[in-house]
């Protein structure tokens, strides 16, 4: 008889506070928001960027209006777009779930370009700075996932497989914990590492960039692909196609570092402002 890994029913509602429900997703988003704000901090120090707690504040800010615009976005585009064209008013109802990653990266990207426009710091330095502390978000999430029963893997007989509740009677891979694991903890210890000294600017976004990529594309190989899209002609998923512009750029991006070697992040990178 194959010996599984009991899955460790967590009420996804931490608590109710009248007819409020504080939600363990919800907590996610925050606690990785503040981590991502803990490890910024840490970041402008480290590179002596001269940003004022002021200046944190305000890209954190920035960082959340563009990573849940663009991940919701994201998601109605690429992962349910005719449901949501029949019921275009349910695309607010971001409390019923359904976020993009991919989305999410292009709505921080954009709110990259405008925090560096009004800071004037290079788009570059920004987006590395930003980039150490990403994946405690993702980490975070992909635990918040495990805990909502959902995202779960494909049918498998491995010895540490799991029967998730809405998954059905069958052993499945728990994918979030894979993802938990290459996305969260390996990403944030490379990025992390990176970041003790200053590099060319770029270097932590190019290999961000590659490397989550490469996770995904792995990990979607043990990921059950979502329902209402299911695998893609030949086999892959929707997943695995939106991660692979995100190598090919990383990598295009590395490649034109070594060719055209950016001034290292520093002091310089923050210009002084005036009043």
């Amino acid at each position: 008889m194959l010996a599984l890994l009991p899955y460790p029913r967590i009420d996804p509602v931490l608590v109710h506070i009248g007819p409020l429900a504080i939600r363990w997703y919800g907590l996610a988003y925050v606690a990785g928001f503040i981590g991502a704000g803990l490890v910024l901090r840490l970041v402008n120090r480290r590179w002596r960027l001269g940003l004022s707690g002021d200046d944190e504040l305000e890209i954190l800010l920035a960082a959340v209006i563009g990573l849940i615009v663009g991940a919701r976005v994201g998601y109605v585009l690429f992962y349910n777009l005719p449901v949501y064209l029949t019921s275009p008013l349910t695309v607010f109802a971001i409390w019923d779930g359904g976020m993009s990653f991919h989305g999410g990266l292009v709505g921080l990207l954009v709110a990259g370009v405008v925090e560096s426009r009004r800071l004037r710091i290079p788009f570059l330095t920004l987006a590395d700075a930003g980039a150490v502390g990403a994946p405690i978000g993702l980490f975070l999430g992909r635990l918040a996932n495990f805990v909502n029963d959902e995202l779960w893997g494909r049918v498998t007989n491995v010895p540490w497989a799991m029967v998730f509740p809405s998954g059905g009677p069958l052993p499945r891979h728990p994918s979030q914990l894979y993802e938990a694991a290459l996305e969260g903890v390996v990403l944030f210890v490379v990025m992390l590492v990176m970041s003790r000294r200053p590099r060319p600017r770029g270097t932590e976004l190019g290999w961000l960039l590659v490397l989550y990529g490469c996770f995904r594309v792995f990990v979607e190989f043990f990921r059950q692909p979502d329902i209402q899209i299911g695998f893609l002609p030949g086999g892959v998923t929707m997943g695995q196609v939106l991660s692979v512009p995100m190598i090919l750029t990383g990598a295009a991006l590395l490649l034109w570092l070594r060719a055209h070697p950016t001034p290292l992040q520093g002091p310089r990178d923050v210009e002084r402002r005036e009043g």
